[in-house]
């Protein structure tokens, strides 16, 4: 059984979920507790972890020279 909750958003909030809802074609209830679970899953609300373990999905998914960060030679003509 679902229990009914009522908030109160501010307009661009309420403008963020409407447009949100039309865009995924799910409702706004289905947005609202879907934010709400992810919310409630990890302590106060936040991502734990490192920032390699927040954003292990993204690396590798780039392509380019290897030692991008480490040689300088990659840098030449930024700075100055």
């Amino acid at each position: 059984m679902m229990k009914t909750v009522s908030f109160k958003l501010d307009d661009a909030l309420s403008t963020k979920l409407i447009a949100v809802s039309k865009h995924s074609g799910l409702t706004q209830s289905d947005i609202v507790r879907e934010a709400l679970e992810i919310y409630l899953s990890v302590p106060n609300g936040l991502p734990q972890g490192s920032a390699l373990d927040l954003a292990k999905d993204l690396v590798g998914c780039l392509t380019g020279p290897k030692d991008l960060s480490t040689n300088k030679a990659h840098l030449d003509g930024f700075g100055h």
